[in-house]
C-alpha cells in the first residue's frame, strides 16, 4: 500500500475499506466512532494529501455537521490518539493512516508539487537512528519521518 496514492487505484474502496478497518479497531477496542469521527476519517481519506483541520472544517461546516474548530479539533485528536490518523509535523496537516493492521513507525513522503502525501512503514530501531539510540542507551518510543521531494507523475512532468 506503499505507493497506492501515487498509483491509479480504486478510490471509493480505498476510502471503504479504511473506514471498515477503523470502525472494526474502534469496536474491537471498544472506542466510539461517532459520526462526526467518521466524517472527518473519510474527508482525510477522500484524497491522499494531508489536510490542515480548518481545511476539514470548511466541509463539516459545508454539510452541517459543525461551525466551530473544537469540532475537528476534538475528531482529530481521537484519531490520531488511537492512530488512525497521523500529523504531518512540517505541514501542520493530518493524513488517514493508511498501515491499520499493525502498529508501525511511519514514514511520510511529501510531493512538494502536488501535495500527495503516501506513508510508508520503518524500523526505527534500525538503521541510523537506532544505531544511535542504543549507543546512547535511548529506547525510541516514537518517531515520526518526513521527506519532501516529487512524486513518480510530478517528477515525471519535470
Amino acid at each position: 500500500m506503499t505507493s497506492q496514492a501515487f498509483e491509479t487505484h480504486d478510490h471509493h474502496s480505498c476510502i471503504a475499506d479504511g473506514v471498515a478497518a477503523a470502525a472494526q479497531i474502534c469496536n474491537e477496542r471498544s472506542l466510539q466512532f461517532t459520526p462526526t469521527r467518521q466524517r472527518v476519517l473519510e474527508i482525510l481519506l477522500s484524497e491522499h494529501k494531508a489536510m490542515g483541520a480548518y481545511e476539514i472544517l470548511d466541509v463539516l461546516r459545508a454539510e452541517g455537521l459543525g461551525s466551530q474548530p473544537p469540532v475537528a479539533y476534538r475528531a482529530l485528536d481521537f484519531l490520531t490518539r488511537h492512530g488512525l490518523a497521523h500529523r504531518i509535523e512540517r505541514l501542520n496537516a493530518f493524513i488517514a493512516c493508511s498501515h491499520l493492521d499493525n502498529p508501525h513507525a511511519p514514514v511520510f513522503l511529501i510531493c512538494r508539487s502536488c501535495n500527495r502525501v503516501v506513508e510508508a512503514e520503518s524500523d526505527p530501531g534500525k538503521g541510523e537512528i537506532g544505531r544511535a539510540a542504543r549507543q546512547a542507551g535511548f529506547v525510541i518510543e516514537r518517531a515520526v519521518r518526513e521527506a519532501e521531494g516529487l512524486c513518480p507523475d510530478c517528477a515525471e512532468a519535470a
